[in-house]
């Protein structure tokens, strides 16, 4: 599937698709995918593929609550 801006896909704030593609990519290495930046997608499990974007969701939110709440700490 192509990586478009159409749908659940689209990012609200373009100057933060950079920052959120890292992300991206360290999560996946965190959870054993070195070189998810290169593969392709479509061989992995929707479990694997799943894991990241859950991953990124976590840590978003995580982020927003520190913001909303003043606190600036990290929880990996």
């Amino acid at each position: 599937m192509a990586n478009n801006d159409t749908g659940r896909n689209r990012v609200v704030v373009p100057e933060a698709r950079q920052a959120l593609n890292q992300m991206k990519y360290e999560i996946a290495s965190e959870l054993g995918m070195t070189n998810y930046q290169t593969m392709d997608k479509g061989t992995l499990t929707a479990r694997q593929n799943g894991y990241v974007g859950g991953y990124m969701t976590k840590r978003l939110v995580e982020q927003a609550q520190r913001n909303m709440s003043g606190t600036t700490g990290t929880t990996r």
